[in-house]
This record gives structure tokens, C-alpha cells and sequence, in this order.
């Protein structure tokens, strides 16, 4: 891996690049029902389906695959506005989580995630993770769902902890000044044209996960 050994922080993505959550695609909004009936279940709230309707529509509103919005917005003002119109609320932590549980999400880690985090440190690399969060999902709730992936991991930023989402450069921005390295010294690697455009936003270097992993594979041949 000599073409990496320039680098002192290797970031990954993780949505799609060393992780996924089974079946569900990019874009979650046809599931926001199926959540927010879930909390109605629950709770007992006897809501209708306009005004289960009501609060996907609103949520959808949120989603920045739909409104392409960076700036990053805290699960509890999103849920806030999407139950608005409730005449019954439960407590908005009790709305979050039985939303997402309603979601029935299944964490998968993808087959070459600690292969691909195992030979970053072994070239000498810190290993970092950069991640957009599903829309209005907290960040606990995200982390606890991959513990077992992060204890492999040196520093995780969020899109909640950094405060903005890709392809925002602030990300990274953020993880060279924790390092206290310059852009140059860090790869960002990724699955999407959006981590792409991260990276030229943020100035450092890119590799998609497949061309990274075809070039750990042709070095472990030689």
C-alpha cells in the first residue's frame, strides 16, 4: 500500500462504504409512514392516516436527499415540527425512538470493513469515520447500532457533531484540525459522487471504496 503511506488520517465513509442498513435505499421517505404508525401503535394516540400522512410529508420536507440542505438540523426540532399538527403528544425522545424502531433497521458490516480499517493502521495510518446521518436520527441512536465497528475506529464525526453534511467540507475540516494535520496528510474514502465532491470541496484526496480495496488486494499480491 505505498500509495497510502503518505497519509497520516485515512477517513471513511460509512453508509455504503463499511456499512448499510439491510434493504433500505439512499432516499428513506416511503418508510416515514410505516415509522411515525408505529409510534401511533405505541402510544395509543388514535391519530389518522392524513395526519400520519401529515408528519411524513413534513419530515420529508427535512430530507437532504430531497432538499439538498448541508446544515445540519437536530433530531428533536425536526420531530418537533413533524408532529405539530398532533393533538396528543408524547414525549419527542419517545417519538424518535419508536419512529426508528418502527423502521426496523438491520446494521449490517459490510464483509471488507475491518480488512479495509486493519490495513490503514497498518501503514501507520489513524483511522477516522465521516457520516451523514439518516434524517432525524440522533446520534447515539446511529452509534449504538454499529458499537462493535467503532471500537475499531480512532475518531467519529457526524454530520450532528460537526454540524454539517456532505458534501460540506466541514467535516473534514473538522477531523484534520482534531488531528492537527493538514489537509494533504489525509485520504477520504467513500461510495458516493457526494464523498467525491466532499473531498474536492475540502481539498484532500479521494478513493472509492472499490479502488481502494482492489489496490489493499494487488499489494497483498506482490
Amino acid at each position: 500500500m505505498d500509495h497510502l503511506t503518505k497519509y497520516k488520517v485515512i477517513v471513511f465513509d460509512l453508509g455504503g462504504t463499511l456499512m448499510e442498513f439491510s434493504g433500505m435505499p439512499l432516499n428513506w421517505s416511503e418508510y416515514y409512514p410505516h415509522g411515525f404508525k408505529t409510534v401511533n401503535e405505541k402510544n395509543s394516540l388514535s391519530l389518522s392516516d392524513y395526519e400520519i400522512a401529515e408528519s411524513s410529508e413534513i419530515l420529508r420536507s427535512f430530507n437532504p436527499r430531497l432538499s439538498g440542505r448541508e446544515n445540519e438540523i437536530a433530531p428533536e426540532v425536526i420531530f418537533e415540527k413533524a408532529i405539530s399538527h398532533w393533538r396528543n403528544k408524547p414525549g419527542i425522545e419517545i417519538v424518535i425512538n419508536d419512529f426508528f424502531s418502527g423502521l426496523e433497521l438491520q446494521p449490517v458490516i459490510l464483509d471488507h470493513a475491518y480488512k479495509a480499517i486493519e490495513t490503514a493502521k497498518q501503514i501507520g495510518c489513524r483511522v477516522a469515520v465521516l457520516t451523514d446521518l439518516p434524517n432525524g436520527m440522533p446520534d447515539e441512536l446511529f452509534k449504538d447500532s454499529i458499537h462493535d465497528l467503532l471500537a475499531h475506529i480512532d475518531l467519529y464525526v457526524s454530520s450532528q457533531s460537526c454540524g454539517y453534511r456532505k458534501p460540506s467540507a466541514m467535516g473534514i475540516s473538522c477531523i484534520a484540525d482534531r488531528y492537527g494535520i493538514g489537509i494533504a496528510d489525509l485520504l477520504f474514502v467513500g461510495d458516493e459522487e457526494k464523498d467525491h465532491k466532499t473531498a474536492m470541496n475540502a481539498g484532500c484526496d479521494f478513493m472509492f471504496i472499490d479502488d481502494y480495496l482492489k489496490l489493499k488486494a494487488k499489494c497483498q499480491e506482490i
